[in-house]
C-alpha cells in the first residue's frame, strides 16, 4: 500500500520538476565614478553597516536616498551608489583588497564605515566558518561574506537526526527549495482532498529531486535557497561569483555536521538545481563526493539565451521574468514562503530581505549587450566551471530539451581529464533524464560515490514507476529496474565495475518501442568514449538542383531563392499542450510556398546513424545587410511522413568562426558582427544542435532553410525577418553549399522504424515539398 501511495506522490510532485529558463565589468550595477577623486576623511562612525563580498561591497541600514561613496585604502573614490528604499546598496565589480570603507558626505557631517576587505575568489575563509551547527528543519547559515542562506535539512522518511549519520546530498536552487514543510506530506494531503489551497511553506515541485526523491532513497537532503531569493540574504545576480562560491561554503558547512556520513556530501537536482551543481563543483570543495546534474547545457548565451546570436524571446524571456519576480523583497514581492515567514515574524527572513532590492537588472544588461561579451558571460558559462570539476560527476540530458537544450559538447569536452565522469544522452524533453532508462544508473552513482554503499533501490521506488511516468508523460513506461549490483557485498569491486561503464551512453528511440508512442522506454543504445564522438565521419551532403541533396559535389553552379518571413509560419510547434506528454499534439507546419527551401536525398540504401553536432554550410546572397537563417534536418519516410531530427539558427552577421571550429561544429564567438555584401555569395556556417538519430534504409534525409520559428515548443525568436528580405542559397561550382553530418561508421539502427510521432521530443507530419522541389 505504501508503495502505491509513494508512486502517486512522486508522480504528482515530478510534474513540475523543471525550469518554469573576477574583476568583471557587468552592466547594471553601481559603476565606478571619477578615478582619482580624493574622499573626505572623518572620525565619525557611520550608523550603517558596510562589508565586502567577492568582487563587491554592500551596505545595510543606511538612510534611503542618501548618496554613498566607496573609497579604497588610498582614500580614492572607487564607486558611488544611491541607497534604496530598504536602506541598502551594492557596489559591483570592485577590485579585491583590504582597507575599503563607505563614506556618506552629508550636509552636516561626513561619516564613514569601519574599513573592510573586498574578497577575492581565491581567498580561503576562516575554517571556523564551517563549524556552524545545523539541525532538522530550517536553518540560517552564514557564508564567507556574512550573507545568510536559508537551508532546510530533510531526513529520510521516518528518521530522526539522532539516527544518523546519513548519506547526504545538497539541492541548491533559486526556485522555492528551502520552504520548510514536507512535500511528501503535502501531496498525500492533496490526494485525499484536491480542493486544499496551496500551502506557501511547501517547496516547489521543481525541486522534488532533493525534497522528495533522495529522502525516499535514504539520503538526508539539505535544500539550499540561492542568495537573493526566498528567505536567503544577499542580492540576486544569476551565477555571479558570490553565488558560485556559496557552493563551496555550503558543501563544507554541511559536510562538517556530525549527522553526515563520512563528512562528505553530494549534490543533486534537475535544471536550475542541476546548473548550480556545476558552478559549485567547479570551486572544488574538499568534502564534495560527487555531483549528479540533470538537464543542463554548456553555455547560456549560445543555447537558451541567444541561440545563433538571436534573442530567445520565448522561454528565456519568460524564465528571466520569473526569476526577477522571485528576487523581489518580501512581503511586497518574492516567493510565497518568504512572504509567509515575514508575516509570521521570522527575524532572519525579514533581515535577509534587505539586499533583495539590489538584484541585477538582467534585462538592462541584455539590452546593452546583445553580443556574447566575455567579461559578462564567461563566469556564468557552465562549461568553464565544469572543466575545473575534480569530483565524480554523472550528467544526463535530452537532445530535444524544450527549455535549455541538451548537454552541449563544450560541457563534456571539459570533463576529459575527470576519470569519473559519466554522461547519458537521449532523445526527448527536459524531464526525460528522470526516465527509467536513466534513474537506476543515477541512483547507482549516488550510492557508490556519496553513500559508499553497494547500490540497491528500495522496493517502494520500484513500485512507483507506472504511476510516476503516467503522470509525467501521459503515456506508458518501462518499469524502473533494480540495480544490477543489488545483493553484492564487495563495494570496491562493484565500484570498479561501474567505472567500466561507457563514458558516454546514448539512448536511442525513446518513445518508439512496444510500450506505445511516446512511452518512456529505451529501444537501443550506443556507447562512445567522448562527446562529440571522435570516431564519427564528417559526411557532406551537397545542395543540388531542383531541391536535391547529393553525396558528390555538383559541378554546375546553381541557386534557389526564398522570402525570409517569420510571420509566414507559426512561432512554435506546440501552441497548446505539454511537451512532456507522450503525444503532445505538435502542430509542425510545412514550409510555406516561397518562404523556404527544401533539399532531399535519394532513398538511402542502408541505415545512416548520426551522433554529435552538425553544420549547414550554405553560401548566402541576401538583399539585406543581415539575415537570420534557420536550418532543419528531418527524415522522410517511405510512407510519406516526415520526422523532425534537429535544427539550428544563426544571424548571418555572426558568421565569423571561433578558432576551435571543426568540420562538424560551426562554433562562433558571437562577439562581433559583419554585414553581408549585397549580391555577393558568402559562406555562412549554421550550427546544428547535437543529436543522435538513425535514418533508416528506404528513408530520405531532408534539409530545410527558412526564417526562424516553428520548430520548437517553447523557444521563439526576436528576429527581424518580416518578409522584406530575399535570400539566395548557392549550390555547386563556386558555391558548394552542404549539410555536414556526423555519421557513425558501420552503425545500423538497433530497432525497427518508430511510428510517425512516436519518438519523444520530436514532431512528425505529412511531407510537403518546398517550392524548389525538395
Amino acid at each position: 500500500m505504501r508503495g502505491k501511495l509513494l508512486a502517486a506522490v512522486v508522480a504528482i510532485a515530478l510534474i513540475g520538476s523543471s525550469c518554469s529558463g573576477d574583476d568583471d565589468d557587468d552592466s547594471g550595477g553601481n559603476s565606478a565614478s571619477g578615478a582619482g577623486t580624493e574622499v573626505a576623511t572623518t572620525d565619525v562612525v557611520a550608523d550603517f553597516t558596510a562589508a565586502g563580498s567577492i568582487n563587491a561591497a554592500y551596505v545595510l541600514d543606511a538612510e534611503p536616498g542618501s548618496e554613498l561613496v566607496l573609497a579604497d585604502i588610498e582614500n580614492t573614490e572607487v564607486a558611488t551608489a544611491t541607497v534604496d528604499d530598504l536602506g541598502s546598496a551594492v557596489f559591483y565589480d570592485i577590485e579585491p583588497g583590504a582597507g575599503y570603507r563607505v563614506v556618506h558626505e552629508g550636509t552636516d557631517e561626513t561619516a564613514s564605515s569601519e574599513s573592510f576587505a573586498v574578497l577575492s575568489a581565491d581567498d580561503e575563509p576562516d575554517p571556523t566558518l564551517y563549524e556552524q551547527e545545523m539541525t532538522e528543519g530550517l536553518n540560517y547559515v552564514r557564508m564567507r561574506d556574512g550573507v545568510e542562506l536559508a537551508m532546510t535539512v530533510r531526513l529520510p522518511a521516518g528518521a530522526t537526526i539522532d539516527a544518523g549519520p546519513f548519506p547526504t546530498v545538497i539541492e541548491h536552487s533559486g526556485y522555492q527549495v528551502a520552504a520548510p514543510k514536507d512535500l511528501f506530506q503535502d501531496v498525500v494531503a492533496r490526494l485525499a482532498d484536491p480542493a486544499l489551497p496551496p500551502d506557501p511553506l511547501v517547496p516547489s515541485t521543481s525541486t522534488a529531486v532533493g525534497s522528495l526523491i533522495t529522502p525516499v532513497l535514504g539520503y538526508a537532503t539539505v535544500s539550499v535557497q540561492m542568495r537573493g531569493t526566498g528567505c536567503s540574504g544577499g542580492a540576486f545576480d544569476l551565477f555571479d561569483l558570490p553565488t558560485t562560491y556559496d557552493g563551496y561554503d555550503m558543501v563544507e558547512t554541511v559536510a562538517a555536521q556530525d549527522w553526515v556520513k563520512g563528512n562528505k556530501v553530494g549534490m543533486v537536482g534537475i535544471s536550475f538545481s542541476g546548473f548550480s551543481q556545476l558552478f559549485a563543483a567547479g570551486t572544488n570543495p574538499p568534502s564534495l563526493a560527487g555531483v549528479a546534474p540533470m538537464s543542463v547545457t554548456d553555455d547560456f548565451y549560445r543555447t537558451a539565451g541567444f541561440p545563433g546570436g538571436i534573442y530567445n524571446d520565448g522561454f528565456a524571456q519568460s524564465w528571466l521574468e520569473e526569476r526577477a519576480e522571485d528576487a523581489k523583497p518580501a512581503p511586497e514581492g518574492g516567493q510565497a514562503w518568504a512572504k509567509e515567514l515575514v508575516a509570521q515574524g521570522d527575524e532572519h527572513c525579514i533581515a535577509n530581505q534587505k539586499l533583495h532590492g539590489q538584484a541585477r537588472d538582467v534585462f538592462s544588461i541584455l539590452a546593452d549587450n546583445p553580443d556574447r561579451v566575455p567579461e559578462l558571460n564567461d563566469k556564468r558559462e557552465p562549461a568553464r566551471w565544469a572543466a575545473q570539476i575534480e569530483a565524480p560527476i554523472f550528467i544526463a540530458g535530452a537532445f530535444h530539451d524544450e527549455q535549455i537544450f541538451g548537454v552541449g559538447p563544450g560541457l563534456v569536452e571539459g570533463l576529459a581529464d575527470n576519470p569519473d565522469a559519466y554522461v547519458t544522452l537521449m532523445n526527448g524533453t527536459h524531464v526525460d533524464p528522470l526516465g527509467p532508462a536513466v534513474i537506476t544508473r543515477w541512483a547507482e552513482f549516488l550510492s557508490l560515490y556519496v553513500a559508499d554503499a553497494v547500490p540497491e533501490l528500495p522496493q517502494s521506488v520500484l513500485d512507483l514507476s507506472g504511476a510516476l511516468y503516467a503522470q509525467i508523460a501521459s503515456a506508458p513506461a518501462a518499469p524502473v529496474q533494480q540495480s544490477r549490483f543489488a545483493g553484492r557485498t564487495d563495494l570496491e569491486a562493484v565500484r570498479e565495475e561501474y567505472r567500466r561503464d561507457p563514458r558516454v551512453r546514448v539512448i536511442m528511440d525513446i518513445g518508439g518501442g512496444p510500450a506505445g508512442p511516446g512511452a518512456l522506454e529505451a529501444v537501443w543504445e550506443m556507447a562512445f568514449d567522448a562527446w562529440p564522438p571522435t570516431d564519427v565521419a564528417a559526411t557532406p551532403y551537397y545542395l543540388g538542383p531542383e531541391g536535391t541533396l547529393v553525396s558528390s559535389e555538383p559541378g554546375t553552379e546553381g541557386s534557389d531563392t526564398y522570402t525570409s518571413d517569420a510571420s509566414a509560419r507559426a512561432r512554435t510547434n506546440l501552441p497548446e499542450g505539454d511537451p512532456w506528454h507522450g503525444v503532445p499534439g505538435y502542430v509542425w507546419e510545412p514550409v510555406s510556398d516561397g518562404n523556404g527551401l527544401g533539399f532531399v536525398t535519394e532513398p538511402l540504401t542502408e541505415d545512416v546513424v548520426i551522433a554529435g553536432p552538425a553544420s549547414a554550410d550554405v553560401y548566402v546572397s541576401s538583399t539585406a545587410a543581415d539575415t537570420d537563417l534557420q536550418v532543419t534536418i528531418s527524415e522522410l519516410r517511405a510512407d510519406g511522413t516526415e520526422n523532425y531530427v534537429q535544427f539550428g539558427v544563426l544571424r548571418a552577421s555572426y558568421r565569423a568562426l571561433a578558432d576551435d571550429a571543426t568540420d562538424l561544429e560551426a562554433r562562433h564567438p558571437y562577439d562581433a558582427r559583419e554585414d553581408l555584401v549585397a549580391g555577393e555569395p558568402t559562406l555562412v556556417r549554421v550550427p546544428i544542435f547535437p543529436v543522435a538519430y538513425a535514418f533508416r534504409a528506404g528513408s530520405r534525409i531532408r534539409l530545410t532553410i527558412q526564417a526562424p520559428g516553428g520548430e520548437r515548443p517553447r523557444w521563439t525568436f526576436a528576429t527581424t525577418e518580416d518578409g522584406s528580405t530575399e535570400n539566395t542559397i548557392g549550390s555547386g561550382g563556386a558555391t558548394p553549399s552542404a549539410l555536414m553530418l556526423p555519421v557513425v561508421p558501420g552503425q545500423a539502427a538497433g530497432g525497427p522504424l518508430p511510428p510517425c510521432g512516436a519518438l519523444r521530443g520530436t514532431a512528425c507530419r505529412a511531407y510537403t515539398p518546398a517550392a524548389n522541389g525538395g
